[in-house]
């Protein structure tokens, strides 16, 4: 009968979740009257004074119609009281919880309708691990040589290996992914969207990271700058829309074709002989190779050393004279970073007088690369090439980043 029904209802529940796998992301709670299933009443309503559990790794909420009135997201026991305002234990979910139940509409207390669709939803808050990719198509990645010689490359990057990512915001998730299911709501309905979005998102990223000067062998290296990249490729529609985002990034394999690889290897070597002394080490080491297979040779061991000193004097530039200038240019550099101490006058070359201990005065128009550390003036930087870094944003000589006219950490003033 009618009251019949209205009695069981009156039975207070506990609801609970068995431990949430790694395959589970919603799954919608269970109740326990503790007098048998013969005394639960509706199974849509949850009876004032009723016990909710929650474990750790998980967030529980209750749904009203359709409408979300409590999250928990602390581990505990908590009471359910439909006489007072609905509350939030956002635990450490933080901000976005909080910021999403100011989005919902005007809190309201439930009353005593029983006319109503009440229901328990758990999620799961744990990092979700192991999710594979690899990308279908190669990447281009640029690779760069010698920024100031424009020695740059544009190679075919696969990458494969393994993410991870956590639920921030079960209201999200909720509302804008899994609303109304029936039991669970599983990883494998969302994970191949997901897994399309985040490759799609890694060619921008990687981009950016190339800009870095970071070549690809050493991504694995910058993975938490990878990471960070993606976050924000995908925070629209992971974090703002789904209440969801990447926690680790962890690429296994890269890899570019072999004749992408050889072309690498020529330009790096050929970016070295620019330097003169490099040149000349060369050079000593190849007529060494060339003596040694010249003298292997009984019948034209003759011939082959007139040969090597035909062509050393027809190219007109020795081992010793690249040397030499190897050594004019250290010297010149040198000079150009020596400076006067205007406390006693004597000559230094460092960041402070050898004499007395006074800093190097700062160079008027002068800013600090955040590459190599090296003070220069110009737009790029004249040791590794990196670009002047935006005027809202300069490095301390200090090495502290800053925006306004002094230094935060030493007080200096931006040059």
């Amino acid at each position: 009968t009618a009251t019949g029904s209205i009695l069981r209802d009156q039975w207070k529940e506990m609801y609970y979740c068995d431990s949430l796998g790694f395959e589970t992301l919603m799954v919608r709670g269970k109740a326990q009257t503790g007098k048998g299933s013969s005394n639960k009443g509706n199974d849509n309503i949850i009876t004032n004074g009723s016990i909710i559990n929650v474990a750790d790794g998980q967030c529980a909420i209750i749904v009203d119609n359709g409408e979300v009135v409590e999250v928990a997201a602390e581990p505990g026991s908590f009471t359910y009281d439909n006489s007072t305002e609905p509350t939030i234990f956002c635990g450490d979910l933080g901000e976005g919880v909080k910021q999403s139940w100011e989005k919902l509409k005007t809190r309201f207390t439930f009353g005593g309708d029983t006319a109503k669709d009440q229901r328990v939803y758990y999620f799961n808050t744990k990092e979700i691990t192991d999710n594979k990719f690899g990308t279908a198509n190669p990447i281009p990645f640029r690779i760069v040589v010698n920024e100031q010689l424009g020695f740059k490359l544009s190679a075919d990057l696969r990458v494969s290996g393994v993410y991870s990512y956590r639920m921030v915001d079960p209201i999200l998730f909720y509302t804008n992914v899994c609303a109304n299911v029936s039991n669970e709501y599983r990883r494998e309905e969302i994970e191949p969207m997901m897994k399309g979005e985040l490759l799609t998102a890694l060619q921008p990223a990687l981009s950016r990271i190339a800009a870095k000067g970071i070549q690809y062998f050493e991504i694995p290296a910058h993975s938490t700058e990878v990471r960070d990249e993606l976050s924000a490729e995908l925070s629209r529609e992971w974090t703002e829309r789904r209440g969801i985002e990447i926690v680790s990034f962890n690429p296994s394999s890269l890899t570019i074709p072999d004749e992408q690889k050889k072309k690498v290897t020529e330009w790096e070597e050929n970016a070295m002989t620019l330097n003169p002394t490099v040149g000349a080490a060369r050079m000593v080491g190849a007529n060494a190779d060339a003596m040694r297979a010249a003298a292997s040779n009984a019948n034209g061991a003759v011939n082959g050393f007139m040969g090597m000193g035909m062509v050393n004097g027809m190219g007109g530039g020795t081992a010793q004279n690249l040397y030499a200038m190897g050594a004019s240019q250290a010297a010149e550099t040198a000079k150009a970073d020596e400076w006067t101490c205007a406390v006693c006058g004597k000559k230094a070359s460092g960041k402070f007088c050898s004499e007395c201990g006074s800093k190097k005065p700062e160079i008027a128009g002068s800013w600090v690369c955040p590459n190599c550390g090296k003070t220069v003036t110009g737009k790029f930087c004249d040791e590794c090439g990196t670009k002047k870094p935006d005027d809202g944003e300069w490095t301390c000589s200090c090495g502290a980043k800053n925006s306004g006219k002094f230094c935060t950490n030493c007080g200096a003033k931006r040059g």
